[in-house]
């Protein structure tokens, strides 16, 4: 029996990855005990308790950028921290840490650290956040998503992706997944998101462009995100939806996505097979053309600034894409050989290799 401790959270491109592990090895180590960190205002205080695993949280801490009362108090309010996982390392006999960046997974790998036990990182996107940077310098192990992830040892593993994701790359029938959704199952389809929240100009460019689809005899799923005020609606040629429960139907439905390039996204649409037009989140470091960059470089994917995503754009050159079926096929098969569908049981192996006897029920 083995207990792991998996350090991560506030944003699904950390819970999710977290969870395709801790299912991983609730599905092949039932003996063993798998608890997540997190803090209680991130995204892991719902997902983590919904799919059954127990939540241990510390105060979220994010590093100081700037000369601030806060980053004066911040040394003692991490070091307390550090020893709160400690004590819970100890209570719960934890044998080996693994952190997925965010609040938590800093003091995390120092508590690993100070109580004597492996910790192994996994590095999501592309260009590696401070965390990970850091607690690389001592880890057991680092695995990355991208072959162009810089990180000090770095393993190329893949993305974990969730078990429902992966079933669908195995199983999945894209007429079935069509009149699941409520599509036409013989109608050339787009999947269109912007991820849980939306992205407004992927919204303003569908909506302008609604005439030119239709016109085209392409039928949109259009998840529009939480933060959009766009009414839901379904008509012959539109289903448009604030959020999809079922992205694995979602993703099997699609001939062409249009889609932000989170890490998440590129590792499972690139996994699955499915022709994408990336547009990169244009606030932030960057970070999401990076993840894209290599996937567009096999000619798995297109990449467009978010600036000049527009109606005109899906009319001169979305559906002339979404219509030619010989390029989608293509893109399709440079897709599927530039990612990794099997990111968990890589992850999942280099986790149990830095276990100190590596003998546990896992074998």
């Amino acid at each position: 029996m083995t207990n792991y401790l998996l350090a991560g959270g506030g944003t699904g491109g950390h819970v999710n990855p977290l969870l395709a592990l801790a299912e991983r090895i609730r599905e092949t180590e039932p003996g063993s005990n798998t608890y997540a960190l997190g803090t209680s205002e991130g995204l892991e205080s719902k997902l983590v308790p919904e799919r059954g695993f127990e939540l241990l949280t510390i105060k979220r801490l994010p590093f100081p950028r700037k000369p601030s009362l806060y980053a004066i108090r911040f040394p003692a309010l991490f070091f307390a921290a550090v020893k709160q996982i400690q004590q819970m390392i100890l209570e719960k006999q934890i044998d080996v840490v693994v952190g997925f960046g965010g609040y938590a997974s800093a003091p995390a790998y120092v508590a690993a650290r100070r109580s004597r036990i492996p910790y192994v990182i996994h590095e999501a996107n592309a260009l590696p956040g401070l965390a990970n940077k850091l607690g690389a310098n001592n880890a057991s192990a680092v695995a990355v998503a991208f072959e162009s992830t810089k990180l000090k040892n770095a393993q190329l593993v893949g993305m974990p992706l969730r078990s429902e994701i992966e079933s669908a790359i195995a199983n999945s029938t894209q007429r079935e997944s069509r009149l699941a959704l409520g599509l036409q199952p013989d109608v050339a389809t787009l999947l269109v998101t912007g991820g849980s929240l939306g992205a407004r100009s992927l919204n303003d460019a569908i909506v302008g462009a609604a005439g030119y689809l239709d016109a085209a005899g392409v039928q949109v799923l259009h998840i529009i995100g939480g933060n959009s005020e766009l009414p839901e609606l379904q008509t012959k040629s539109l289903v448009r939806i604030k959020y999809c429960d079922r992205m694995d139907q979602a993703i099997a439905a699609a001939d062409l996505a249009i889609c932000r390039a989170g890490a998440s996204t590129v590792c499972e649409f690139g996994s699955f097979g499915l022709p994408s037009i990336y547009v990169p989140y244009p606030v932030g470091n960057g970070e999401q053309r990076f993840n894209a960059a290599d996937l567009v470089s096999s000619g798995g994917g297109v990449l467009i600034d978010d600036s000049l995503f527009t109606s005109e754009y899906v009319r001169d050159q979305v559906i002339p894409l979404i219509s030619n079926s010989k390029r989608l096929k293509i893109m399709k098969l440079a897709a599927r050989e530039s990612s990794i569908a099997d990111g968990t049981d890589r992850l999942y192996k280099l986790v149990r290799s830095v276990l100190p006897s590596n003998d546990s029920s896992a074998k």
